[in-house]
């Protein structure tokens, strides 16, 4: 997918988790998994997107005159947007007074998304932060990323990708070229079982995070988002770090224990969060899955 400028949906200033120590975050719209846990619903799409929240809707009908396509409709039941219609022109977003129409997304140029991450200098300077670039999958859009890479390596910033390694190798070995530490996740080792929960095989996913370890010249950590009665049986595990301690270069395992945080944004999406409270691994296994790792010479940090 080829964008004239980056599709991203949020930058995050002073992030803790996405990487070692104070870093902004750049996060790229569209991922090519669909797993039912993100947390982040709003960067799958690769494309603009509007939502309506009825419950900030004032009834002025000032987007419904404004919309050139006479796609938004009120009634008493709330707002609605005939998506088959509605060309994302953005107008119902600027007319609203109060704010019952808002872009999941936005284009931005190289330049200004330098300007938001040399905001950040000082705290770089004095933490030994950096920039991470997140998503989403920031491997989808290529071409801006490793351009967003390049300014900052000219900067001495230090550089993190957040990825699910799945697009084309010579890409991700382009990437990781201008990049100091590699966040890749692992979902499941089995092939069958991460297509059914993320909507992909993991083959593709597995080869790459060889070729990246056996590159040389980049840092991985690999981070695991642990669900109960999803990946955290003892089969799994073990079969993870069978496979992680065969790599070079793997800095550590990055255990990220599921919560279900999310609803709300699913909610203002417009479509019902299958994650559920009983998908939290307890503290026992927690434990468990850290010993385990840790048996195989691994490294282990529970959460980012």
């Amino acid at each position: 997918m080829k964008f004239s400028s980056p599709l991203l949906f949020a930058i995050k200033r002073y992030a803790l988790h996405d990487g070692p120590n104070i870093r902004t975050t750049i996060f790229f719209k569209g991922c090519p998994l669909n797993c039912f846990w993100c947390h982040n619903p709003e960067g799958i799409h690769p494309q603009l997107e509007i939502v309506s929240i009825s419950e900030k809707c004032i009834g002025c009908r000032e987007c419904l005159h404004g919309c050139p396509e006479a796609a938004l409709t009120l009634d008493n039941r709330g707002l609605h947007r005939n998506h088959n219609a509605c060309t994302i022109c953005l107008n119902c977003v600027e007319i609203c007074p109060s704010q019952a129409h808002e872009a999941l997304g936005f284009h931005s140029g190289i330049d200004a998304i330098m300007k938001e991450i040399e905001k950040d200098l000082p705290f770089f300077d004095q933490s030994g932060g950096g920039v991470t670039f997140s998503g989403g999958e920031p491997l989808m859009q290529p071409q801006p990323l490793i351009n967003l890479l390049k300014r900052c390596g000219k900067l001495d910033i230090h550089r993190a990708v957040d990825t699910t390694g799945f697009c084309p190798a010579p890409t991700l070995l382009e990437v990781a070229d201008h990049a100091e530490l590699f966040l890749y996740d692992l979902k499941h080792m089995d092939s069958t079982l991460h297509k059914k929960y993320t909507g992909i095989p993991n083959e593709l996913i597995l080869s790459n995070l060889e070729k990246l370890a056996r590159s040389g010249g980049v840092d991985i950590r690999i981070r695991i988002p642990l669900l109960a009665g999803i990946n955290d049986d003892t089969e799994n595990i073990k079969a993870t770090a069978e496979f992680a301690a065969t790599l070079p270069a793997i800095e550590g395992i990055d255990i990220l224990p599921y919560h279900h945080f999310a609803t709300a944004k699913y909610a203002k999406l417009g479509g019902a969060y299958s994650g559920e409270p009983a998908h939290t691994p307890t503290k026992e296994t927690v434990s468990c899955v850290q010993q385990i790792f840790e048996h195989y010479g691994l490294s282990v940090r529970i959460g980012g």
